[in-house]
């Protein structure tokens, strides 16, 4: 199983970076990059999406156990994780599963709980499988047939950062059939037994309803040590929403770490 990475600064810190559903460990470069001085950061693309390989199931402990391994490989454990939505659950099992590898948690915008908003890339999946790539003359005449499927012009070009051409043919990079047949399973959390005692930091966007209040308890029983912070003026996609308060609330957080 191999994972593609990124890595961006020198700081005494290891930072792993877990983006979304459809997103690449490129999505956290810029917060990247905003705390260089603090970290070594690992951007990573999750199996199934990006440059990494591909799983003939979607499971979060197989997909926590991956990353481990490649945390157990790469970096000088223990090490600190961040993860956003999908990624924040696999984050979250690494933690309880591998609490030896993990210094600390920061989980963006997501529940250990079955959260629906998952079921809504139903029709985006559908949207982006509609796409004839044979046809495709360009990026931009990509943008253009799916505009109608996906009206939203931000999440359509993020959506599109997932198609590739190489040696003259188009494809997706994520394995849209197999995730788009276990959103039921993205959108889950399977009971676990254990709690990570290390710090963490669960940050919620303020305009996003993934983190619902009958969370908390199931939170605070898995993460003892939590400390939930909400960015008001946030979505779901917490640090491209408000980067600054996102980037400011991270470094303070690295900064108290021993």
């Amino acid at each position: 199983m191999t994972l593609h990475t990124t890595s961006v600064g020198d700081g005494p810190l290891e930072v792993v970076f877990l983006h979304g559903l459809f997103g690449q460990g490129k999505n956290w470069l810029t917060v990247a990059k905003a705390v260089s001085d603090l970290a070594r950061c690992h951007l990573v693309d999750t199996p199934n999406h990006g440059r990494s390989s591909w799983t003939h199931v979607f499971d979060y402990d197989e997909q926590a156990d991956i990353v481990a391994d490649w945390v157990r490989e790469h970096t000088a454990t223990p090490t600190v994780i961040v993860g956003h939505s999908m990624g924040g659950k696999i984050a979250m099992r690494l933690a309880l599963r591998h609490p030896e590898l993990v210094k600390a948690l920061v989980v963006v915008d997501i529940s250990p709980a079955r959260n629906v908003s998952a079921l809504r890339f139903t029709t985006l999946v559908a949207g982006l499988k509609s796409l004839r790539l044979d046809e495709i003359a360009s990026r931009g005449y990509a943008d253009q047939q799916l505009a109608e499927r996906i009206p939203d012009d931000g999440l359509r070009r993020f959506l599109l950062q997932n198609l590739q051409r190489t040696e003259g043919h188009w494809s997706w990079l994520p394995n849209l059939d197999l995730l788009g047949d276990h959103l039921h399973e993205i959108g889950g959390w399977e009971p676990i037994v254990g709690h990570f005692d290390g710090p963490t930091l669960w940050v919620a966007g303020g305009r996003s309803d993934y983190i619902r209040p009958e969370h908390a308890q199931a939170m605070r029983e898995l993460f003892p040590m939590v400390r939930q912070i909400t960015l008001k003026r946030a979505g779901h996609w917490v640090h491209s929403d408000d980067p600054e308060s996102f980037v400011a609330t991270l470094r303070q957080f690295l900064a108290q770490l021993d």
